[in-house]
């Protein structure tokens, strides 16, 4: 393959010459246009993973790996997350620009009026197993959101879209709450109007009909960047999953109940509880090095969890703002005695001074951080991935009407290179050996 000029790429296959395009965006690295080349040769790409590739257009979200920089619709994430809250950036993400007063009113005003579910929805989480496991319910319930609410399945009806979107971003926090409290066998707790999007989570979590819950407004401010910082990462897994079955023609309920099957993955959106099992593993501080040296031992399959990442090869842009959060919750309830919290600040402080880990940029990432948040606030381990489907909503939700308006959207096809049995003659049961 050799260059041609800075639009194009020859690509040389026998006795043919193909010119690709390549195109240009506005950010990040250009990329080579390959719609036509099966056409033209009768040759696929193969990468697997899809790491070399571009699958769509977006003008949502863009990662600089090798800088560690996260931007929403151009916005810098620390920016976001210290001078914005989430409804702003849910308006963001839906929108594409920054909402002005009344704008934002009326969008805090049509979430909150979508956090109520149908009665009837209450009675659906008692076909549930009382053990079942939140993520389990999240992927039922909001797949079922299909079948109480027609009004908003016509995909090519511009205001029954966002009828969906706001239905969607309104209901998954109660949606999630209900979760939750089925699954600890505490009864439901209805959202409140006049409280904000995070506040009004915590309280569906962890109030009682005893007592007066009272939010904590370093805790209400914490998950507010917590939601902030997932809210939305480009095309990954869960992302490109909502995408594919929104390609089909599928209704909004169906495409994000299969991103959260997607996010249920360990590799996805387990992380942080993984982090949680690695601290426990490890167990006492005096440990620490044991697993320092076996994390750089190429030939111990034992890896520190929540340090680097796939994207960034820099430190991770949302780890430095939770990081700084996770100190201050932890300072607010005075957690000093519990010895999981202890152990994990220890590994951050010897995991940031060791060389190894500096040299390869191998900092604690995001999810380090929002496991340890979630222990110290008491939330359980079995609702941390639902917390991360809570925040993804909105970023999920965006790509869904960015595809769905898109023009040129087809429906996703990959292909794949086949190495099964070449075609078979067919012998009758009787003759086969």
């Amino acid at each position: 393959m050799s260059n041609g000029s800075p639009t194009t790429v020859q690509l040389i296959f026998g006795d043919k010459t193909i010119i690709l395009p390549v195109l240009s965006g506005t950010d990040g690295p250009s990329t080579l246009d390959i719609s036509t080349l099966y056409a033209q040769t009768g040759l696929l790409t193969y990468d697997p993973g899809f790491t070399s590739t571009a699958s769509c257009e977006s003008a949502i979200t863009f990662i600089d790996g090798d800088e560690g920089r996260l931007l929403y619709r151009g916005y810098l994430i620390q920016d976001l997350v210290e001078r914005s809250d989430f409804i702003e950036v849910t308006y963001l993400l839906l929108y594409g620009e920054l909402p002005t007063l009344s704008q934002r009113a009326r969008l805090s005003e049509d979430v909150t009026y979508h956090t109520f579910v149908h009665e009837q929805i209450r009675s659906f989480y008692n076909g549930f197993r009382r053990d079942a496991h939140p993520m389990a319910i999240m992927v039922g319930v909001v797949g079922a959101l299909s079948s109480f609410y027609h009004d908003s399945l016509d995909i090519k009806d511009p205001v029954q879209r966002e009828v969906a979107a706001l239905r969607l971003v309104g209901k998954m926090p109660t949606i999630a709450g209900m979760a939750y409290k089925y699954s600890i066998g505490q009864p439901f707790v209805y959202p409140k109007n006049d409280l904000s999007y995070s506040g009004n989570f915590l309280r569906m979590m962890f109030a009682v009909p005893s007592e007066e819950y009272i939010i904590n407004p370093i805790l209400e401010r914490a998950m507010d960047r917590i939601l902030i910082l997932h809210a939305d990462h480009e095309q990954n897994a869960s992302t490109s999953t909502v995408r594919l079955a929104g390609s089909s023609g599928a209704n909004p309920f169906a495409c994000i109940a299969s991103g959260i099957a997607a996010l249920w993955g360990p590799a996805h959106g387990g992380a942080n509880e993984a982090v949680l099992n690695m601290l426990q593993e490890i167990g006492t501080a005096d440990r620490i090095p044991e697993f320092i040296n076996r994390a750089k031992d190429k030939n111990d399959p034992f890896r520190l969890m929540g340090f680097g990442h796939r994207v960034y090869k820099n430190y991770d842009p949302r780890a430095k703002i939770m990081r700084e959060t996770c100190h201050e919750v932890l300072e607010e309830l005075g957690i000093k005695n519990d010895p999981l919290l202890k152990l994990a600040m220890e590994l951050e402080k010897i995991a940031l001074q060791d060389p190894y880990f500096v040299e390869r940029k191998l900092y604690p990432n995001v999810d380090f951080y929002s496991g340890i948040i979630f222990r110290a606030m008491k939330i359980p381990v079995s609702m941390f991935t639902v917390i991360f489907a809570v925040a993804r909503t909105v970023g999920w939700v965006a790509h869904w009407l960015e595809m769905i308006s898109d023009p040129l959207q087809k429906i996703g096809r990959p292909r794949q290179l086949y190495r099964g049995k070449v075609e078979r003659q067919f012998v009758p049961v009787e003759k086969r050996k």
